[in-house]
């Protein structure tokens, strides 16, 4: 499979995130304040779209290797078993009738450390971080719903330079499904597949995983139903 095309793709938003992040920074230094050594993004729970996930996974795969890269994915493991809890207990919720925005409410105060955070609190794959940890710590807006890091210097009721996260978000949507379709995936939902970093480092994205290639059998089972 030839992915390039859509990490070419991914990597220009990524870049064009990059950007607006260093021009909040430079026009606001005192209220930006990331740090090595700051790590309060690092335990906050998202998920990755399809052309990140397999990015990000092709990159440790180059970056990590020996006893780093199984200490790295233990620490994984223990991640994702503790996102899984809180995504059942989420979906118990909500099948008990709690709201969807209590849900969502608590579940962005809930903290499960990165695996990819060493013991000197600093990022392993830091060139290689998803876009949701390189804009942390500059205003951001979803949903018409302003965020900003909780331990910036950024006044509540002040207007600053806002980074709209719904524009960025479709468009890792769309060049997942553009890789969908350009890899000829028999899953028709592969697109939207949604997964946390520390399942993106356990996972094999085999062409059976990803639907590719002859139906088989004994290839994996479709992701949309696990």
């Amino acid at each position: 499979m030839d992915l390039k095309p859509y990490f070419e793709k991914y990597m220009q938003l990524v870049q064009q995130v990059d950007a607006a992040f260093e021009k909040v920074k430079q026009e606001y230094p005192e209220c930006v304040t990331c740090k090595e050594g700051c790590s309060d993004c690092c335990h906050a729970l998202f998920d990755l779209t399809l052309v990140e996930a397999l990015y990000i996974k092709q990159r440790f795969d180059e970056m990590m290797s020996g006893p780093a890269r199984e200490a790295l994915l233990e620490r994984a493991d223990e991640a994702d078993r503790a996102v899984h809890r809180l995504k059942r207990q989420a979906y118990k919720d909500h099948e008990g009738g709690r709201s969807e925005q209590a849900i969502l409410e608590e579940m962005a105060l809930q903290r499960v450390r990165c695996p990819c955070l060493d013991d000197q609190e600093r990022c392993l794959i830091y060139d290689a971080r998803p876009i949701t940890c390189r804009i942390y710590g500059i205003p951001t807006v979803i949903g018409g719903k302003a965020h900003t890091c909780g331990v910036s210097g950024f006044a509540p009721g002040q207007t600053y330079p806002t980074l709209k996260l719904d524009a960025v978000y479709q468009r890792l949507y769309d060049i997942s499904s553009e890789l969908a379709v350009g890899i000829r995936s028999r899953y028709p939902k592969l697109a939207e597949l949604l997964v946390p970093l520390s399942m993106a480092l356990l996972t094999e994205y085999t062409q059976a995983y990803l639907g590719v290639g002859e139906e088989n059998p004994e290839a994996a089972a479709d992701p949309q139903k696990e």
